[in-house]
């Protein structure tokens, strides 16, 4: 039995959940209206305010779909009540982030800056020229649109230099150590 496909969810107050035909769950709430297709083989039931997602037999599909269906839709409910945030920290001399309209203005030692602008249901903000929050309801697309920042200058083992997630730790490796001989 999956232990996180039985968990019921908990709808909160002004968060609206319908489930159209072909397994369609659409969510409704005060930060925005996410949509989503679950397998067609799970039963969607809301009742009295919580929403059980059942699978109709233990088939080996069945049981890989049914924590998954559960989960996308607590993903959905969360992001459209609280809304997700990433945080990324800049390390590096001349490394930096600035924001310029729609555009997140990265200077990361290349020749020029990289604009990249923001897509559609996400939002950053650059507190410091070092940091960068990247908010949104779409739980998927803010962790995807925070890798491809990160994708520009990941961070390298031997100076620690580059994009890092907040709280995330590198570890330095010890450079060369030999006496080069001439000869």
């Amino acid at each position: 039995m999956s232990r996180i496909g039985v968990r019921p969810i908990t709808i909160p107050a002004g968060v609206e959940v319908t489930v159209a035909d072909g397994n369609v769950v659409k969510v409704k709430g005060p930060k925005g209206e996410l949509c989503s297709k679950i397998g067609p083989t799970m039963k969607v039931k809301i009742e009295d305010g919580t929403l059980t997602v059942e699978r109709p037999d233990d088939n080996r599909e069945n049981r890989s779909q049914h924590g998954l269906a559960r989960t996308l839709i607590d993903n959905m409910v969360t992001g459209v009540t609280q809304g997700y945030e990433k945080k990324l920290v800049i390390v590096g001399v001349g490394y930096s982030a600035a924001k310029q309209g729609k555009k997140l203005v990265l200077k990361l030692g290349y020749s020029h800056p990289i604009e990249l602008e923001d897509p559609e249901g996400i939002t950053t903000e650059t507190p410091d020229a070092n940091t960068i929050l990247i908010k949104g309801i779409d739980k998927a697309q803010v962790g995807n649109y925070t890798a491809d920042i990160r994708a520009w200058r990941p961070p390298e083992p031997y100076k620690g230099k580059g994009i890092l997630y907040d709280g995330e730790v590198v570890h330095k490796k010890e450079g060369k150590s030999g006496v080069a001989t001439a000869g």
